[in-house]
Order: structure tokens, then C-alpha cells, then sequence
């Protein structure tokens, strides 16, 4: 089957638990609220991207363990091509614990097969039967580094087109090779934080200026306050929409879905970064990244 979009990145398992009581150390206490959701940057963007009605091949790293077999039977629901996911006998699945009390959040992770992604992972077959690349949480795919500029280049040799999500850098180096992918890549998703982080930059117009020398397209996801994009056309804002908030893990992740949704039929730039706005609103209305988009809409 000829793919829409290849993307490769991380896949993990989120653990949503909720407590109406003020956490406390060295107490046990009773969670209001339980869910076990797919995680991970690149996986929810498939998951989403897939429901949005695109045609998603998926390449990452899981454990022969329950949770990979989770995070696989995840994403087939949504139809996703899995020929390129790998199951690691030697680690474990990761997973994320989040634990929210009184609007607060906080999250423990288990690294697990996050960061195992290799260019090699991907292979001229699997880019050759797809026409665009999509990379997320690029930070994290710390074994991905040393080689993903030359896998973003063969990918634009073959004749895909590229787009690159980083999220936050763990490491505050805030490198890792990403301005040597950057100049293969043809859309760049960051948020405005990390907009701000890997320029330099004071306020997000310059950042999104200097990025914009390296990048032809820049959306730089503002949250609450929408989306900035630049390319050599100019640059826009579209706000954020208006929506009941249940949880916001995802948005960012569920923009770029609705983003690339709209790029891969040609549609114009306004169109994909509405799109784009619609998808992350969607997703803030359910639990986890991947709640709101389990039913076309």
C-alpha cells in the first residue's frame, strides 16, 4: 500500500491517573480517575493523522512486553501500516506516569525503548513507498542523533517531502545535530518555547525569522493563543479555538496531524494551520492524546 506519510519517532504508554486530594509522600491515597492511553509524540501524530484520513506508516521501537502489545494494538485500530515496528527483546516498553491533583500535573517516565529509533530503522523501501517523512519528539531519539541529518537527505533525494516535531530537549544542549536536519527538512512543528530556546531568541517573530532562513515552513504552536506560521510568502497567526478543556496531553502533537492532513492533499498554508488548530482543539476534549480522534468525525 503507497503511503501518505511515514513517520518514525517514539511510542510509549501513558498512565493517567487522577486525585481530588493534595498529594502527599509516605501516604496512600485513592485516585478518582484511571486511564491507560497511547504515548509518545510520534504515535499520537500517526494515530491522529490516520483518523484525520491519511494513509500512515509507522516505524519505532516497542518491548516484547503487554505494553508494546498495547501500543500495537493501538495504533492498528487506527489502520496504521506496522511492518516497520520493531519489538526488542533486550527492553522494555516505555511509559509515562502522570498524576494530576488539584490542576497540577506531574509525570514520572521510564525511558524503555523511547530512544531506540536508528536511521537504519528506516529503510529505502519503506521511504520509497511513501511521499512524506514526519520525525516527532526528536529529542528523545537520542540513538536517531548521529545519523538523521543523512536519513532526512535520502528522504528528499527519494522525493518525499520532511517535517521535524523536536519538544523539549531533556539534555538543555539543545544541538543534537537538529540544524543539520533542519536543512533537509521542509516543515518544522516546535512550540514556542522551544522556538525560543533553539534560536536564542527573545520573542517568537525572531525566532521564527531565523529558523524561517533555514526552513521553508514554520509553524510555531503558541498554545492558548493558536499558531504562528512563516514561510517565504510572509508569516500569519490563526488563534487557538475556543473549546471545554478536559486535558491538553497531545494538542501539539494533534496539530501537526491536522496540519499534515491538509498539506499532503496541496492544500494551502491557511488552510493546513486551521486544520492544524482544529485537530489540537479536538484532542484537548479527551483524555489523553488519542481519546478524541477514536471516532471520525
Amino acid at each position: 500500500m503507497a503511503l501518505d506519510c511515514l513517520i518514525a519517532g517514539e511510542a510509549n504508554v501513558d498512565l493517567l491517573v487522577e486525585s481530588h486530594g493534595a498529594l502527599q509522600v509516605g501516604a496512600e491515597m485513592l485516585a478518582e480517575s484511571m486511564n491507560l492511553a497511547l504515548g509518545g509524540s510520534s504515535a499520537i501524530t500517526a494515530f491522529n493523522l490516520a483518523r484525520l484520513g491519511a494513509k500512515v506508516g509507522f516505524i519505532s521501537v516497542v518491548g516484547q512486553d503487554l505494553l508494546g502489545r498495547f501500543v500495537e494494538d493501538r495504533l492498528s485500530t487506527a489502520g496504521i501500516d506496522l511492518s516497520g515496528l520493531r519489538r526488542s527483546k533486550q527492553e522494555s516498553t516505555g511509559l509515562t506516569i502522570w498524576i494530576s491533583s488539584h490542576k497540577q500535573r506531574a509525570g514520572l517516565t521510564y525511558p524503555g525503548t523511547i530512544s531506540s529509533l536508528r536511521a537504519k530503522d528506516v529503510s529505502a523501501t519503506q521511504l520509497k513507498n511513501a511521499r512524506h517523512l514526519h520525525v516527532g519528539h526528536y529529542f528523545l531519539l537520542t540513538k536517531l542523533h548521529p545519523e538523521a541529518p543523512d536519513l532526512f537527505a535520502r528522504a528528499k533525494r527519494l522525493g518525499l517531502t520532511t517535517s521535524l516535531d523536536c519538544n523539549y530537549d531533556p539534555s538543555e544542549q539543545w544541538n543534537s545535530n537538529i540544524w543539520k536536519v533542519l536543512e533537509h527538512t521542509d516543515i518544522f512543528s516546535p512550540n514556542e518555547q522551544e522556538a525560543l530556546r533553539l534560536t536564542g531568541e527573545k520573542n517568537v517573530e525572531k525566532a521564527s525569522r531565523r529558523l524561517s532562513q533555514v526552513v521553508p515552513i514554520v509553524t510555531i504552536k503558541l498554545g492558548a493563543r493558536g499558531v504562528l506560521v512563516r514561510s517565504k510568502e510572509g508569516s500569519f497567526r490563526i488563534p487557538a479555538l475556543r473549546v471545554r478543556v478536559v486535558d491538553t496531553a497531545g494538542a501539539g502533537d494533534s496539530f501537526n496531524a491536522g496540519f499534515l492532513s491538509q498539506y499532503l492533499r496541496g492544500a494551502s498554508l491557511t488552510k493546513c494551520a486551521a486544520a492544524g488548530i482544529k485537530a489540537a482543539a479536538r484532542c484537548v476534549t479527551g483524555i489523553g492524546g488519542t481519546a478524541a480522534f477514536e471516532r471520525r468525525p
